[in-house]
């Protein structure tokens, strides 16, 4: 067991992961139904790989729901929320994780609708499972938090600005969110070792994340980050809505 977050921490409590069926989303996931949460693996097209995660968590005596859906959706979000509903009838926790664009053979405003549309529509959908006390993280990047003031890698651009955009209109609904007490929080990391985005990164611009990592000293690895994520789970809100992981001085704040 990792153990990052106290044991028990999460007991009775529902979580949801989107895009958990790998990588920093997995990690998370199984950060939660560790620290005693029930849990929903949420997965594109990846169901081997969901459901050998699920099984790997009912063993810790967690009741897990796997859903796949495609986020870019709002029939398969809104067929998602309805069987979280009838499984558990409530979530407590809401981490927005899936985020792309990189992908090759995608329509030109597909980081767009993924990274910005689909998390406000997964967001509004959950709200309405959620209550007092629940918490919602949005996951992203310096390269994208930053991109108003920071220039990123071209390859990089498009995604990082889509990202912005997503973290832009999930911001407009913190009023809203903090009248029924649910917390919203934005975690920024650093680019990750070892994540799908690195690697097209990395195949696009090689040497970038050798460059990324020389400038920043270090990278988080995916369950380092992912720890960050589970974190953010249950700290006090920050004031500004937003924790940053790792080094930041090479990006100017707005």
């Amino acid at each position: 067991m990792t153990q990052v977050l106290p044991a028990g921490s999460l007991d009775g409590k529902v979580a949801l992961v989107t895009g958990s069926s790998r990588g920093i989303g997995a990690d998370t996931v199984r950060y939660f139904a560790e620290a005693g949460a029930d849990v929903v693996i949420n997965f594109r097209n990846k169901a081997p790989r969901a459901e050998k995660l699920a099984n790997e968590l009912r063993a810790l005596g967690r009741r897990v729901l796997v859903v796949g859906a495609d986020l870019t959706d709002p029939a398969s979000v809104s067929g998602m929320f309805d069987q979280v509903r009838a499984e558990f009838g409530r979530l407590d926790v809401l981490v927005l994780n899936a985020s792309g664009g990189m992908e090759s053979g995608v329509a030109e405003d597909y980081a767009l609708v993924l990274n910005r549309d689909a998390q406000v529509n997964v967001l509004q959908a959950a709200e309405q499972l959620m209550g007092e006390g629940a918490r919602v993280v949005f996951v992203t990047s310096h390269q994208a938090h930053f991109i108003r003031t920071t220039p990123t890698m071209p390859e990089y651009e498009p995604v990082a600005k889509s990202k912005r955009a997503g973290e832009d209109a999930l911001r407009e609904l913190i009023p809203g969110l903090a009248d029924k007490g649910i917390g919203f929080i934005v975690v920024s990391g650093d680019m990750i070792e070892g994540t799908i985005t690195a690697t097209l990164l990395e195949r696009a611009n090689p040497g970038a994340i050798a460059g990324r990592r020389e400038s920043a000293g270090k990278l988080y690895n995916v369950s380092e980050f992912a720890a960050e994520v589970a974190q953010a789970a249950v700290d006090p809100v920050p004031a500004d809505n937003t924790r940053l992981i790792g080094d930041t001085s090479d990006f100017i704040p707005e």
